[in-house]
């Protein structure tokens, strides 16, 4: 059985109804992420010690050590802990719940062209999540912790909060998470005709300067992190362009189709029909 997606519902809601629908699928998205927040809170101890093996493998062996100053710092830790977790594990559901609730409003050729993005979305956040992950926290943290020594007779020593320490790998994960989004943005605003790929390509230039600016804004101030951020997003700039060069191609292949089926029909209407008893020339 082929997969086929309907078109606009045939019945039109009340606006109550739209509300209850509405209520449902928030709830059913908020116990989602409850439950996956209890189960996330049982295993934060060890969601936490993943997120802070970047910074144990850039101490020495044994010499590194996480320091909280205040008596409920560590309680709190795992709540956050916790609920970054359930956010990630829930997204899927909460996803579909949203997808649920908005698709009914959309016709076929809006849900076919609206989908992709859809899938897009946790691919390339994942993507982005994993490069400050797996590299640029491994190389940003031995760079921060390079300034310990003798300052002036006194010894400088890192000793990480930890609230602070994970305030700061959110902050790795969500920036590089969001950032590998802009595909996602540039398509989906060519696709609404809001910016086309000839006014991207004109202003190249200033996207790139905008691109190093969000690099230095939104990574911790050192080189190698803006750096790590800025070239990828500037290779995802670069395949937006293409995908909207193929999509502008494909549009204009199928503009082209139809006029050349109207005029065809048009040729038809207009071609004299012989009538009854006249003779037909050959």
């Amino acid at each position: 059985m082929a997969f086929k997606i309907k078109d606009l519902d045939d019945t039109q809601a009340p606006l109550l109804e739209h509300l209850i629908e509405l209520r449902k699928r928030l709830v059913r998205a908020v116990l989602a992420l409850a439950v996956c927040f209890g189960v996330c809170l049982y295993f934060a101890d060890d969601i936490f010690g993943l997120l802070v093996r970047p910074l144990t493998e850039a101490f020495p062996d044994g010499e590194g050590k996480l320091v909280y100053t205040a008596l409920y710092g560590a309680f709190f830790v795992e709540i956050k802990v916790a609920l970054f977790a359930a956010f990630f594990l829930s997204f899927p559901i909460i996803a579909n719940q949203l997808w649920a609730f908005i698709a009914p409003g959309l016709y076929a050729r809006e849900k076919k062209a609206f989908l992709p993005f859809l899938i897009a979305t946790p691919v390339l956040f994942t993507l982005g999540a994993c490069l400050a992950y797996f590299v640029v926290m491994p190389l940003a943290f031995p760079w921060f912790l390079g300034f310990q020594g003798d300052l002036g007779g006194l010894q400088a020593e890192a000793l990480p909060e930890m609230g602070e320490y994970l305030n700061l790998v959110m902050r790795f994960i969500f920036a590089f998470g969001i950032s590998f989004l802009l595909p996602v943005l540039l398509m989906l605003l060519n696709v609404a005709g809001l910016v086309t790929r000839d006014q991207l390509a004109s202003a190249r230039r200033y996207v790139i300067v905008g691109v190093f600016g969000v690099a230095a804004v939104i990574t911790p101030p050192d080189v190698v992190s803006q750096l790590l951020l800025a070239a990828p997003l500037l290779v995802l700039f670069e395949g937006s362009m293409v995908l909207m060069l193929l999509s502008e191609r494909k549009k204009a292949k199928e503009a082209a189709k139809a006029e050349a089926e109207e005029a065809a029909r048009d040729t038809a209407a207009e071609k004299p029909v012989p009538q009854f008893g006249e003779i037909r020339e050959e």
